[in-house]
This record gives structure tokens, sequence and C-alpha cells, in this order.
């Protein structure tokens, strides 16, 4: 199939997880793609495991330069974006009470900062009719104990992604969410806790999965497809839950 043919692509945070296997389904579709990163183990890995034509750049999300540098090279060096997948984002887990505020700064600074930063200096870049997406998850309309910060900053980026969608609805840019619940990435080997309790903590999210497991991102990366083609030309604004029902049951 070819449903991003001749669309440029670009994904923050696409060295792993969801964004690398989202890179590599839109590249199947056709689309030329650019992922973002700013760790060199994974930037190093990323390029080892993407094709040649996908290009892989470093990028801090949470850094206004950065990011302002970015959407420059963007034009500069692939010209206007059909697509952006704003997929960069951190958790920190802990109870409230043992919450540290740099965790709470730092998630606040990448998740959603990061997020507003990119709309502000890709709107110059972004094609008329472009798609815009936010990597939200489904815990921002639930309340996930030890989930006070990262829940938070998910809620304001639905907040974020509906406004936006609003403000550039006139140039026919569509702009939405799309929720994980509980997916198989290398997110939760770096949430700060120790091993017996990260795998104590994703056997309390499974059982409130009705499918009873974790997503896949290769299931994620087929709804980010949904909302980065046509198929979608007349969605903007929505949150597309992809989390084996967890906040819809």
């Amino acid at each position: 199939m070819t449903l991003l043919k001749n669309k440029t692509v670009l994904i923050t945070g696409g060295t792993t997880g969801i964004g690398l296997a989202t890179a590599q389904r839109f590249l199947k579709e056709g689309a030329k793609v650019v992922v973002t990163g700013r760790n060199a183990d994974t930037l190093a890995k990323a390029r080892e495991t993407l094709p040649k034509e996908v290009e892989v750049w470093k990028s801090d999300a949470a850094d206004q330069d950065a990011v302002a540098a970015l959407f420059q090279r963007v034009e500069r060096e692939v010209g206007a974006l059909d697509v952006l997948f704003l997929n960069a984002g951190i958790a920190r887990f802990a109870p409230i009470t043992e919450a540290s505020l740099e965790d709470f700064d730092k998630q606040f600074a990448v998740n959603i900062r990061g997020a507003w930063l990119a709309l502000k200096h890709a709107a110059s870049v972004l094609k008329d009719g472009a798609s815009v997406f936010v990597n939200a998850s489904a815990v921002h309309g639930k309340g996930l104990p030890g989930a006070t910060a990262y829940a938070a900053t998910k809620a304001a980026l639905r907040s974020l992604a509906r406004t936006s969608a609003a403000e550039f609805a006139a140039r026919g840019i569509r702009v939405n969410t799309i929720s994980p619940g509980p997916i198989e990435t290398p997110i939760y080997s770096k949430l700060g806790m120790p091993a017996a309790a990260v795998d104590e903590f994703a056997t309390s999210i499974v059982q409130q999965v009705p499918l009873a497991r974790f997503g896949t991102a290769d299931e994620v990366a087929g709804a980010a497809l949904f909302l980065a083609s046509d198929l979608s030309s007349y969605v903007t604004g929505i949150d597309l839950p992809v989390d084996g029902g967890m906040a819809q049951v």
C-alpha cells in the first residue's frame, strides 16, 4: 500500500518505541521520513535500524533554540511537511508524596512545552491541509496512581491539540491526539523505578485493560497511519484511543 506516497513526514522522538515503529510503517507506505531524538545511543541505533533513506536528526524537544533550529533545517533540507507526529515524551511515575520536583519539571518541559514549541515553530513549514497529531495517553482521562505529573502533561496535550485544531483549521490543517494505553516500548525501562517495581506496576496496569494484554508499537503505528493519511481527511480535534479498552470500558 502507498497511503503516504509523496508525503513528507517528521516524527519527533522517532528513534525508539512507537516513534520508530511509526517511521518504519510510514516508510512502507511511501513517505519521506525524518525522525528526531536526543540520546546519542538511540540515535546511533536508529541509524543502524532504519533504511538509509530515513533522515535521523539530533534535536532536544524541550529546548526552544533546538526546536526552532529543527524546523529551519526542515525548511532548508526537506521543504514543507505533510505530516507531523509529535511523539517525543518522557515518563516518571511515583506517588505524589515521593515524586520529585525535578521529575515534574522535566516531564512538563519535554511533554507539553516541547509540543507547544514544535507547533509554534512548525507552523511556517506545514503545508495547507497537513496532518498533525500528538502522542497523548490513555491516562489523561484516568486517575492512575503514581502518574500525577505524567497524566497532567498528557491532559494538557489533549487540550493543546484541540485548541490548535481550531487555530489551524482555516488552513485545512488537522490536529488530533492519539492516546495509547500500555504499550510494549522501552519507556518502561526509563521510569526510574527498580525492576521489581516496574514489573509490579506493569501487572497492575494490565489488570485494568479489557483485552488483558499490552499493546504493541506496531498497533499504535497503524492508528497513526490513519491520522496521517487522507483516510482521516475530515477528522480533526479528536482523541484516538489505542488502549485495549483501558479508558473506554
